[in-house]
């Protein structure tokens, strides 16, 4: 009997993030839900176990804007790991920082994608070939590499979101060049526009079911027809061009900030 695939997702019971876990679940991997609140986490995973039949599902409170917490799973993550979707991320309205002085914005929509890259290194290697998906969008922009976490700047959380999804899509080309296709890809997506606790945040709704916005990351983390592709930016299913991927000084600049937390 063929070994079960594992996969983890953080955010896992928002709208997206419950599609993402169905759609992996539908397709026999083992799924590993990271989620910050309990209560969300276990009506998440009631919601999948009735949509699919024999769903293998974990539940892990963790608030990936906490790199302790990050580490701590991984220190507690046993066996290999075949795909990492990075798809937290949060819209306070007004600007709060995590215990360790970090805007939260930044912390949990960047730093947290970093950290996770980081901490299952070890573990997405030994189920080589192994995927990692970055969650990010087609609302990017406003990078401002002197003040990432608004210090500076008055706060805006629509501002933040952009700049966070800029960031994750410029990262994903940097963390693509660590392995070759062969060992781990790491590629990035705009997943669909689903209403949501964040779009609910960002004032904007949604046209798509959690299903469909699920779809271009589920399908980026398990079909062969993307495998071996690396440090690319997908919507729709089709790999779109990336201006920030040019970008090769900023790129470097923004991988050494966030690799100094």
């Amino acid at each position: 009997m063929t070994e079960r695939r594992v996969a983890i997702v953080t955010g896992a019971n928002g709208a997206i993030g419950v599609g993402i876990c169905q759609g992996l679940a539908e397709r026999n991997y083992e799924v590993v839900m990271v989620c910050r609140n309990a209560g969300r986490a276990r009506q998440a995973d009631g919601e999948i176990e009735k949509a699919v039949s024999g769903a293998r599902l974990r539940i892990e409170i963790v608030d990936v804007s906490r790199k302790q917490e990050i580490a701590a799973l991984a220190g507690r993550f046993a066996g290999r790991l075949d795909v990492l979707v990075n798809n937290a991320a949060v819209a306070p309205r007004r600007r709060t920082e995590t215990p360790e002085g970090i805007e939260t914005e930044f912390a949990t929509n960047v730093l947290g994608y970093v950290w996770m890259m980081q901490a299952f290194e070890k573990a997405l290697s030994a189920a080589a070939p192994a995927r990692i998906v970055n969650v990010a969008s087609y609302w990017a922009g406003d990078l401002d590499l002197d003040d990432l976490e608004f210090k500076r700047r008055d706060y805006n959380n629509d501002t933040a979101y952009r700049q966070s999804k800029q960031c994750n899509r410029m990262l994903t080309v940097a963390f693509a060049r660590r392995w070759p296709p062969s060992q781990i890809t790491v590629n990035a997506c705009h997943p669909g526009d689903v209403h949501s606790t964040l779009s609910h945040a960002l004032g904007y709704g949604g046209h798509e079911s959690p299903e469909q916005g699920a779809d271009t990351p589920v399908w980026l983390a398990t079909d062969p027809s993307v495998a071996g592709v690396t440090g690319k930016y997908f919507a729709g299913r089709r790999q779109q061009a990336c201006q920030f991927a040019k970008d090769e000084q900023a790129i470097a600049r923004l991988l050494e900030i966030c690799e100094s937390w």
